[in-house]
């Protein structure tokens, strides 16, 4: 049997500025698409937000304004050519935006509605697959006591999508276990565990982080921002049995800095390969998808290893509770 083989990469962008228009952004993701042809690449995974600077540092007090940064449709007239290059390379590719839809909500009604999306193309230029952001960080409303907001509570809803996988061709291969997710999402362990649960192979993760925890008010070891990244990343991996591709922003974008430290990431939890800038970047790597089987046929073989009915709390509750008090007394 021949080797399930895909060729990846985490296409890195530095940073993006709050006056530059997505057309800027959208040429160097051609580029970077065009030198991935070069190397044979069949799959480049692009950062959350992509087409603009993260926004959500930025306080708008009339909520509107910020409709700006939003896209209405995907493909747009602005990120087009980004279709179209992928498509005459026969390469996917993974993005990040922030979309505005109108959309019913749970309630039945039928509003404008924002969320921190990215998608999965395919070769063809089939939109594949998408996912809305479910972990949101930050606040909803401006903090005097930041140096840098982190609006994403005040500019996007919780995604509805749920953590859904798709089985799609990619490069060489008949069909690819392909899940996402973005930034935050890779710090919970229960976002992993729902993609492993369907079997994903790869899942394609986009960030922007800070380099400083604001809400640690600058006292977080800055060595422990990539740390935390890349633990949360690996473990999710080996403890899922898939790879993964990590690709950040990096760099000072509008006077914040991001650290990017893109990552591909193995089953087993190794680093397989890594960026070494804070500029746009590529980071390649060939991905033996049959890696994958060890994990899941042994140590995190699911169905004949997990005890569901010991794991209610994870679902039924939310906030942690105190635990029972010892009461001193001897049975």
């Amino acid at each position: 049997m021949a080797a399930r083989i895909l060729t990846v990469a985490a296409a890195q962008l530095g940073p993006i500025q709050r006056a530059e228009p997505r057309g800027v952004a959208v040429a160097r993701m051609v580029a970077l698409l065009e030198r991935a042809h070069r190397r044979g690449v069949e799959l480049v995974v692009f950062p959350e937000l992509a087409l603009t600077t993260f926004f959500p540092r930025h306080y708008h007090e009339d909520r509107a304004e910020a409709d700006r940064w939003f896209e209405t449709a995907m493909p747009s007239n602005e990120t087009a050519p980004l279709f179209a290059a992928a498509k005459r390379y026969g390469i996917g590719f993974h993005l990040g935006y922030a979309e505005r839809v109108q959309e019913a909500d749970e309630t039945g009604v039928v509003r404008t509605r924002y969320f921190n999306t990215a998608i999965l193309v395919g070769p063809s230029g089939d939109i594949l697959l998408k996912y809305r952001k479910i972990h949101l960080p930050g606040h909803a409303e401006y903090d005097p006591a930041r140096k840098v907001q982190h609006l994403e509570k005040r500019y996007f809803e919780v995604g509805n999508l749920g953590f859904p996988v798709i089985r799609a061709p990619m490069g060489g291969l008949d069909g690819l276990n392909m899940g996402m997710m973005i930034c935050n999402d890779r710090r919970w362990p229960e976002a992993w565990r729902v993609l492993g649960l369907q079997s994903v192979e790869l899942v394609a993760l986009g960030y922007n982080t800070p380099s400083i925890n604001q809400d640690a008010k600058g006292f977080e070891a800055h060595h422990l921002r990539v740390f935390h990244s890349h633990l949360s990343i690996q473990a999710g991996c080996y403890q899922n049995a898939c790879f993964a591709v990590a690709t950040a922003k990096a760099g000072t974008e509008d006077g914040c800095e991001l650290f990017g430290n893109s990552i591909i990431v193995n089953p087993q939890g190794e680093i397989i390969a890594a960026a070494s800038t804070w500029d746009d970047e590529l980071v390649t790597a060939d991905c033996d998808l049959d890696l994958c089987t060890l994990g899941r046929t042994t140590i995190f073989a699911f169905d004949r290893h997990r005890r569901p009915e010991a794991y209610r709390r994870i679902v039924d509750q939310v906030g942690a509770v105190a635990p029972e008090t010892w009461s001193g007394e001897r049975e």
